[in-house]
């Protein structure tokens, strides 16, 4: 499933475990003031079977995006459970090109996909609505311990 990511050098596959140390040690600069995923954390998603890509630049994991199934078909949904992007390497479109992997997976079995998103998050909010996704509720305190609120948004399935 390898392919490149729009305008770089970066190329998309599947997350192995043995990139989960640099995905964790991403989670914490991306999210400093919340509840960063532990390397046994994205172990664990990836020996569930999760569906989850990487993004590479040469050898070095540049970003990372998982997917879980909470119901199958007929009414298939999904939730992104996280993507992330090498804060160098942001703004080339690695995370559009991790979430239209992710999508593809989804709308193979035709799911509707959701997402929790920060409020505050304009950056990611823009590129989820650009993809399809819509607002459809608020969790207040959802983010842990920085108690940031998070906008819940569908994106409907593709079938």
């Amino acid at each position: 499933m390898p392919a490149p990511a729009p305008h770089s050098s970066v190329q998309i596959d599947l997350l192995r475990e043995s990139d989960a140390a640099r995905c964790a040690e991403l989670e914490r600069l991306l999210f400093p003031g919340d509840d960063p995923w532990s390397e046994r954390a994205f172990r664990e998603e990836l020996r569930a079977g999760h569906p989850y890509l990487a993004a590479r630049d040469g050898e070095l994991l540049v970003g990372y995006a998982g997917l879980g199934f909470v119901a199958g078909p007929p009414e298939a949904e999904a939730e992104i459970h996280t993507i992330g992007v090498d804060p160098a390497h942001q703004r080339r479109g690695i995370g559009r090109a991790l979430l239209r992997g992710l999508l593809t997976v989804a709308d193979e079995l035709g799911a509707t996909v959701f997402l929790e998103v920060r409020t505050d998050n304009e950056a990611a909010r823009t590129l989820y609505e650009a993809e399809g996704f819509a607002v459809v509720g608020l969790r207040k305190r959802y983010y842990q311990p920085s108690g940031a609120d998070a906008y819940t948004m569908r994106r409907g399935s593709s079938s």
